[in-house]
C-alpha cells in the first residue's frame, strides 16, 4: 500500500450520477469518531466547477460546512494518461466511478497499477473485470497494490449471501440458487442509463469474453455432490411463488471467483450457485418476453445498438432513463435476495450419498442499486477502509471478497467455467 502520498482516498469522477453518492457516503463516513481527521481525500474529475458543487451538496446534506475546504479538486481526464497518473501519484486509494468500465476503465487501471495505487471500482462487467486480471494481476502484485472490482450490487449481497449460508449450515453446502425480488414505492423507479449500457456491449461482445476465458485458462470446478440443474428462461418458481428468469449480472462470475478461491488455496468445498430474479405474474412474463426479443435483435446490429442507447427509455419500458432515478424512488424502493441451499449433514459423502439437509437465508436492502443507496456505498467506502487500515489476500486481482475482507471487497479474477 502507497504510504506518505498527499491523500488516501481519490474518487475519481465524483461528479457523474454513481460518484456524487459515494461523495456523500465518503465525507459521512470519515466525520465518524473512529475515522474523523485520519482520512486524506479528494475529488477528481474532468470539470473543477461541478466537482466544487458535488462537494458543496454533500457539505449541505451532512450539515459539515467545513467539507468544502478540507476536500482537494485534482482535474484530470480519463482520456488523457499524464492526468491519470499525476492523480494516481497522489493517492494510495483511486475510487473509480467512471463508467462504462469497458471503455473508460482500463486507463485508469493502468495508471493505478504503474503508479503505485489500488483502484476499487464498481463495475458488473465480466469482459472488463476478467480482462484487467489477464493483463494487470502480475504487474499490480510486483507493485504491491490492489485492482478491486465489483464493489457494489454487483455482486456483494449474492457472494456474500452464498457465504452466509454455507456458514450457517450444519454440514457441508454444495449448491444454493438466489432468487431477487425488486419492491417499487409509490413513486415508481428506473435504472441510470449506464446500466442499460453495460448489458448492451456485453450481449453484443459475448465472444470476446469467450476468448479472454480461454486465454485464462482456469480449469472447471469440480462438481461436488448433486448437480445443480438449470432452470428455464422463464419459469415459475414454486419456492416464492411468481415467474422467475436467469439473472442477466455478473454473480455467478464473481461467486464461482470466489468458490475458485477457496477451493485452489484453502481447501474448501466449491457450491453450486445459480442466480434469478423474479418478475410477477403471466403478464410481466408477456410484457418481458417482448420486451426481451427486441432486445436481443437489436443488439446484434450496430444501428440497433444506436437505437437502444439513444432511446433507453423507450425500450427498456421506463427502467432506465438518462437522468436515472430521483431520491424520493430511491428511498421507498427496497430488495430481497433470497438463497435456497442444499447440502450434507455431518458425517455424509456428498459423492456417495444424496442431499440430505436444506437452508434458507435472506440478504435484504432498502435500494437494489449501489448508486443510489446508502448501504451499498457504504459497501465501497469500506472496501477503502479495509485497504487503508486491514489486511488482504497476496493475490492482487484474483482475490475475492472471502478473503479480502470478512464482507466487503471483491479483487476480479476470471470464470472460466460455466
Amino acid at each position: 500500500m502507497a504510504t506518505g502520498r498527499p491523500f488516501q482516498v481519490v474518487v475519481f469522477g465524483a461528479s457523474g450520477f454513481t460518484g456524487q453518492f459515494v461523495v456523500e457516503e465518503l465525507a459521512r463516513v470519515t466525520a465518524e469518531d473512529e475515522l474523523r481527521g485520519s482520512v486524506r481525500w479528494a475529488v477528481a474529475g474532468r470539470d473543477e466547477a461541478k466537482l466544487r458543487a458535488v462537494v458543496e451538496r454533500a457539505a449541505e446534506k451532512l450539515g459539515k460546512a467545513e467539507l468544502k475546504s478540507e476536500v482537494d479538486i485534482i482535474l484530470c481526464d480519463v482520456s488523457d494518461p499524464t492526468s491519470l497518473a499525476n492523480m494516481a501519484k497522489q493517492a494510495a486509494i483511486v475510487l473509480n466511478c467512471v463508467g462504462p468500465y469497458r471503455f473508460f476503465g482500463e486507463p485508469v487501471v493502468k495508471a493505478c497499477v504503474e503508479n503505485g495505487a489500488s483502484c476499487i471500482d464498481i463495475s458488473g462487467e465480466p469482459q472488463f473485470l476478467e480482462g484487467m486480471y489477464l493483463n494487470y494481476n502480475d504487474k499490480a502484485a510486483e507493485k504491491g497494490v490492489y485492482v478491486i472490482g465489483s464493489c457494489g450490487f454487483d455482486s456483494i449481497p449474492a457472494d456474500m449471501g452464498v457465504l452466509h449460508t454455507r456458514n450457517n449450515l450444519k454440514g457441508t453446502l454444495t449448491a444454493v440458487e438466489s432468487f431477487l425480488n425488486v419492491k417499487f414505492g409509490p413513486e415508481g423507479s428506473s435504472l441510470h442509463d449506464g446500466t442499460w449500457k453495460s448489458a448492451i456491449y456485453g450481449l453484443a461482445d459475448q465472444n470476446s469474453l469467450k476468448n479472454l476465458r480461454r486465454q485464462i485458462g482456469h480449469k472447471p470446478l469440480p462438481v461436488i455432490g448433486a448437480k445443480l440443474k438449470r432452470r428455464g428462461a422463464v419459469f415459475y418458481s414454486n419456492e416464492l411463488s411468481q415467474y422467475s428468469i436467469p439473472f442477466m449480472g455478473s454473480d455467478v462470475a464473481v461467486v464461482k471467483r470466489t468458490q475458485r478461491y477457496l477451493h485452489t488455496h484453502l481447501q474448501e468445498t466449491p457450491v453450486q450457485y445459480a442466480a434469478y430474479a423474479t418478475v410477477g405474474g403471466i403478464g410481466s412474463v408477456i410484457k418481458l418476453m417482448f420486451a426481451g426479443l427486441l432486445f436481443v435483435m437489436l443488439v446484434k446490429f450496430s444501428f440497433g445498438r444506436k437505437l437502444l442507447i439513444k432511446y433507453p427509455e423507450f425500450f427498456s419500458g421506463g427502467y432506465f432513463t438518462k437522468e436515472g432515478p430521483t431520491r424520493k424512488q430511491m428511498e421507498k424502493s427496497s430488495f430481497e435476495m433470497t438463497f435456497f441451499g442444499e447440502g450434507y449433514s455431518v458425517g455424509q459423502d456428498p459423492q456417495q450419498d444424496k442431499p440430505n439437509v436444506k437452508i434458507c437465508t435472506q440478504v435484504k436492502g432498502p435500494d437494489f442499486r449501489l448508486t443510489n443507496n446508502r448501504e451499498f456505498n457504504s459497501m465501497v467506502v469500506e472496501s477503502v477502509n479495509e485497504l487503508c487500515f486491514g489486511e488482504c489476500s497476496s493475490r492482487r486481482i484474483d482475490t475475492t471478497s472471502a478473503q479480502c475482507v470478512d464482507f466487503l471487497i471483491h479483487i476480479q479474477g476470471p470464470s472460466s467455467d460455466k
